[in-house]
């Protein structure tokens, strides 16, 4: 019973970590992307994983860099 216990509670914990650390490094953000849409209207289509990841590339490198 106590191993048991303490089992869940390792396995609640690892479940923590993995889902922060997802986040954390933005593997999850697909994840959130469709979560969202599916809280929207359903008139456009989401877009594939490709074309999420590759939109959010874009996103990140088109802006204007602050350096020199």
């Amino acid at each position: 019973m106590p191993f048991e216990r303490a089992a869940k509670f390792a396995q609640r914990r690892l479940r923590r970590f993995w889902r922060g650390l997802r986040e954390w490094c933005g593997d999850s953000a697909y994840e959130r992307y469709l979560r969202a849409r599916g809280r929207q209207d359903a008139g456009r289509g989401a877009l594939s994983a490709e074309e999420f990841y590759v939109e959010q590339i874009n996103r990140r490198y088109s802006r204007p860099n602050r350096c020199c």
